[in-house]
């Protein structure tokens, strides 16, 4: 059942994101790239253009300093282009394997980000061991000496990646949304510390899929789950907002999901290419609503789901889409933070022809591919590495989706200069 929760994986609130880390739309602002605007003026005809003095007779005009590059820009510009490449994919732990198994991945292959997934049962304790494990793979030669982000499916209900001593039994969303805010700004909170205790610093949840009730749990990838929140964008709104909140709060990035909603298929994508299909959705759907809500509440990352919208593209499922991803979620809802894909693993993906996953998702416009299948995160790397070693648009695009990794990285004290 955990397996589940990596798929079937505006209304703007104007409250401020949580302390500690970054306001998703301010990550224009650490994008490695700077402007200098010299200011002129043109002297009036007879008088003069001289500097101005002070009254000391000395130059009033400033003296010319360099802004020293900000910990991000220095971290960007010492990492080579396989490791920049692998800040962009993140692997999974599948149940039962060593934290150590993960070696070949993130210290050859460059791999900088990794996922518990297959439903893991430890304490506390016993994961915070194996997070640590992990952490020390990410060497100089590694990942620049760049930390890895640590994340996990911890939705409540079925959906509960780590379970045991000191991780609480959370319901599903539907009985959270029961709490109210504030309770459920509380309880997220526990989680989330228990998370951060555990060396988890992203947890890929809250859900802030709409299920219509007249679906119900004939919508196999959530409703079926009860992992909605409600059946209408306000009260789902009402509910991921104290969960994120409560989250990061303790300090535990979050990520609402799956954008731009799988509440009106039929399918699940983890084990089906079927009714994968929202005909419904256009790009000033009420449902959208959701994630607006999420976003304002300062939500660290979006997942995009690997559903098809031809409302708003035709042609490509939503994380290979420059219209959805590009155009829907960041030019029109304004959102700059990190972007993740929901598991290219799945069948959804599996089943599609001549795509490539990493580069596609990227070219769309995300930050971050995620895969189940772990071996394959090497050659994701080299993929996207090579193909900016020859495209400078893809270049660009991959240098953008690197400084808004780092940025979030930082907010979580991954960074060797932060």
């Amino acid at each position: 059942m955990v397996g589940l929760a990596l798929a079937g994986c505006a209304v703007h609130t104007g409250e401020p994101g949580p302390t500690g880390l970054p306001t998703p739309t301010d990550a224009s602002a650490s994008t490695g790239s700077t402007s200098s605007t010299a200011a002129t003026s043109t002297s009036p005809a007879g008088t003069s253009s001289a500097a101005p003095t002070s009254a000391a007779g000395t130059s009033a005009v400033p003296s010319t300093t360099t802004t020293p590059p900000s910990c991000v820009d220095e971290v960007a510009e010492q990492l080579s282009p396989r490791q920049r490449a692998g800040q962009l994919v993140m692997v999974a732990l599948q149940v039962g394997s060593a934290p150590s198994s993960l070696a070949p991945v993130v210290q050859d292959g460059h791999v900088g980000n990794v996922l518990y997934l297959g439903g893991w049962t430890g304490s506390v304790e016993e994961i915070a061991a194996a997070s640590a494990t992990m952490q020390d793979l990410a060497t100089d030669g590694a990942t620049g000496g760049v930390g890895l982000l640590v994340a996990a499916d911890q939705e409540g209900g079925e959906v509960q990646q780590l379970r045991g001593p000191g991780f609480s039994d959370m319901p599903t969303a539907l009985v959270q949304a029961s709490l109210g805010a504030d309770q459920l700004t509380r309880d997220a909170t526990v989680w989330g510390e228990q998370l951060a205790a555990a060396g988890v610093n992203l947890n890929l949840a809250p859900v802030a899929d709409v299920v219509p009730a007249e679906l119900g749990r004939g919508n196999d990838p959530i409703g079926q789950w009860d992992r909605e929140y409600g059946h209408d964008p306000q009260t789902v709104a009402a509910g991921i907002v104290p969960f994120i909140r409560g989250m990061e709060r303790a300090g535990v990035a979050t990520s609402v999901k799956h954008f731009p909603g799988i509440g009106r298929i039929t399918g699940n994508p983890d084990f089906t290419t079927d009714g994968l299909v929202d005909d419904v959705l256009t790009a000033d759907d009420p449902y959208l609503d959701a994630f607006a809500a999420g976003i304002d509440a300062g939500a660290s990352t979006v997942m995009v789901s690997s559903a098809l919208y031809p409302n708003v593209d035709a042609e490509h499922p939503a994380m290979f889409s420059a219209a959805v991803v590009d155009g829907l979620l960041r030019r029109q809802m304004g959102y700059d933070g990190v972007v993740i894909s929901d598991d290219v693993n799945a069948a959804a993906v599996r089943g599609l022809s001549g795509v490539q996953p990493a580069t596609d998702f990227i070219r769309a416009g995300g930050d971050v591919v995620l895969t189940g299948a772990t071996a394959s995160g090497a050659g994701m790397v080299a993929q996207i590495a090579e193909l900016a070693g020859t495209d400078a648009d893809f270049a660009a695009r991959v240098d953008a989706s690197l400084h808004r990794v780092l940025q979030l990285k930082e907010a979580l004290g991954l960074l060797p200069c932060g």
